[in-house]
């Protein structure tokens, strides 16, 4: 009897001490303190320390995310149909400095030369407008979404007096353009997505300023941890040629173009190039520099550097270098 009352105060002073263990342990802050002080609690033998599986630095999870937030890879970044998203960079120019501004707007069509030179003016203003919304979401129940795109570049002569300070040329690029998801590669080079996409470029104006063109093209979207790379190949829709503003447009403006993405801290760099895919006399292209960061809130400032052929549709076949400096809204990612 002596024995037994002994042991039922043994059982209850040592469960008394393990109630009065755990709250000590739900008390503690830190992670790993408390699951020891519970594997104490347990009488669970202590594990060996083992060295933690390596993360994503946090430069690639930040490019990943990005990536997939603007692009809509991932369905936790989808957000549905018809809501006007980012698309390319949205900057104002105020300061666009021109060397050898195309005086002679001229094309191998007759039709479309002019007979006398433009009154321009070196400096300038520049501006670009881009969105997308989605017309199609998960199409057909994959993962494929299916936008509408929109981008407008507009020269404007604004120190121009003379002229009234007239837009040189705007130019309109609607699109429709399908995005699919992938995943082929592994972190160091991987293909995150495709897009297929139909694009109509034109300047809106009539004969002989009169430029545009319809094509097809296919853009692959590559990750690295460091970068984010586009390709993208067209393959310009034929026209007959009585009606064509400038047949040989794709061996100025090119036939594919590559878009490297930088960013380095706050600051992101964009360079693009394009090229006609071809040698001699048709061998041209183009290299666009762009440069922004953090001024105050989501306002940047915005620097850009072109030079080659192309930069708008009335300069497709007119070499030319120019420096713009302003500010952005909105960039690449």
């Amino acid at each position: 009897m002596h024995f037994a009352l002994m042991t039922m105060l043994a059982c209850a002073n040592a469960q008394a001490g393990a109630v009065e263990n755990l709250e000590t342990c739900r008390a503690l802050a830190n992670d790993a303190e408390r699951l020891a002080c519970y594997d104490r609690v347990a009488d669970r033998p202590a594990q060996p320390a083992t060295d933690p599986i390596p993360a994503q630095s946090d430069a690639t999870t930040q490019i990943a995310s990005r990536l997939s937030e603007r692009m809509e890879l991932d369905q936790k970044d989808k957000h549905g149909t018809f809501l006007f998203r980012p698309y390319r960079p949205v900057y104002v120019l105020p300061l666009r400095v021109m060397h050898g501004p195309n005086e002679w707007p001229a094309s191998p069509n007759p039709e479309n030369t002019v007979t006398q030179p433009l009154s321009l003016d070196t400096t300038e203003a520049k501006f670009q407008l881009s969105f997308k919304t989605k017309i199609w979401q998960n199409i057909f129940a994959s993962p494929a979404d299916l936008w509408f795109g929109y981008t407008q570049q507009s020269y404007w002569q604004v120190y121009n007096k003379s002229d009234s300070s007239p837009f040189r040329e705007t130019d309109y690029e609607p699109e429709v353009f399908t995005t699919i998801p992938l995943n082929v590669g592994d972190e160091a080079f991987k293909l995150r997505y495709l897009n297929l996409g139909f694009v109509h470029q034109s300047n809106g104006r009539s004969n002989p300023m009169s430029r545009s063109w319809n094509r097809l093209y296919a853009g692959f979207g590559f990750q690295t941890p460091s970068f984010i790379l586009q390709f993208r190949p067209w393959y310009r829709i034929p026209e007959k040629a009585s009606n064509d503003d400038n047949p040989d447009i794709s061996d100025y403006v090119g036939r594919a173009e590559v878009n490297a993405l930088f960013r380095w801290g706050e600051q992101q760099f964009a360079l693009i190039g394009r090229h006609s895919l071809k040698g001699g006399s048709a061998n041209h292209g183009s290299l666009q520099l762009e440069w922004s960061f953090p001024l105050a809130g989501y306002l940047r400032a915005h620097f850009q550097a072109f030079t080659g052929y192309g930069e708008s549709l009335i300069d497709y076949n007119h070499r030319m270098t120019t420096f713009g400096l302003g500010i952005s809204l909105m960039e690449w990612l």
